[in-house]
């Protein structure tokens, strides 16, 4: 990488415990809506970039012959890591256990592995960008600087939880922002595996599961759930990377996206609480509040 951003100095004491995501924190209130998944899928073709994550997708994950279970697992496991408590933790060992063994030698015979500090702390970092975006076209206001900063604290205190080398870990968001454009236009290269991701969103095909009989309607409803899909992706995703994939993105794209945004930041928070968020974001949401009563009952118990 030609850039150079400022890292975090760090000491076993500096980098603090590995807690997991708190009730009240941005993360908590947005990365649970379903608006999140309509920025996941850019994050994920720019991890299909990176030569070590697309070496070893290619070889090890399922997205081609099972896009929707594939979607559905690693939604569940983002909403455990930040909505599990301490479950979360006990998540992100359990992936980082599940990575271990993932490696691969690409044509060239070169070697890849999925915990290398670069491409582990990737995966992190393309969910980052997917979280600004998201709120740059999906919601009603833009972040300011201080909001984030005050999300990108939460952020290190993810990577923490999931042991990403602090080396890997810009210091502020601003060197964040220096350190990600660096990468995505000096690193980041096309792949195959992104191309194919970017087929199989565009045309979802049904679950293993779904009785023969009920594939024609699954096409039916699908297919415009993949444009949308796919829409959102390529115009999520920063324009080097775009360029490098050979997708075209106009003025008038752009404008639709700005509309169908606008849209959804004031039509989703209508929706009931239980709709507008994912299952295991309710349930933990739902659960807090739960507590919360019962703390206010017994702080106001007679002594």
């Amino acid at each position: 990488m030609t850039a150079s951003v400022a890292r975090t100095e760090h000491t076993s004491n500096e980098l603090g415990p590995r807690q997991p995501i708190q009730p009240g924190t941005r993360m908590w209130d947005q990365v649970g809506l379903i608006t999140f998944s309509l920025t996941a899928g850019s994050a994920f073709l720019l991890q299909t970039m990176e030569p070590t994550i697309s070496a070893v997708v290619d070889e090890h994950s399922t997205f081609r012959t099972d896009p929707m279970g594939r979607a559905m697992r690693s939604l569940a496991a983002v909403m455990t890591w930040t909505y599990g408590g301490e479950e979360a933790v006990a998540e992100a060992e359990r992936l980082r256990h599940m990575h271990a063994s993932l490696n691969t030698v690409d044509e060239n015979g070169k070697k890849h592995s999925a915990l290398a500090s670069g491409p582990w702390a990737w995966v992190l970092h393309t969910g980052t960008f997917a979280f600004t975006e998201g709120s740059k076209y999906f919601s009603t206001g833009t972040l300011t600087d201080a909001e984030k900063n005050q999300y990108y604290q939460e952020v290190l205190q993810l990577q923490r939880m999931f042991s990403v080398a602090p080396k890997q870990m810009p210091a502020t968001y601003a060197d964040f922002e220096v350190f990600f454009a660096d990468t995505v236009e000096n690193h980041l290269v096309a792949t195959d595996t992104a191309r194919d991701y970017l087929k199989t969103i565009r045309n979802v095909r049904a679950p293993k599961s779904l009785p023969t009989p009920l594939i024609p309607l699954w096409n039916l409803v699908a297919s415009p759930v993949g444009r949308m899909q796919y829409f959102c992706t390529v115009g999520t995703t920063p324009e080097p990377a775009r360029r490098k994939l050979g997708l075209t993105w106009s003025a008038a794209d752009e404008r639709k996206l700005r509309i169908l945004g606008w849209l959804l930041a004031r039509l989703v928070p209508l929706l009931p609480e239980r709709i507008r968020y994912f299952p295991i974001a309710y349930e933990a949401r739902k659960l807090e509040r739960d507590r919360a009563r019962l703390r206010k009952v017994i702080d106001l118990r007679p002594i």
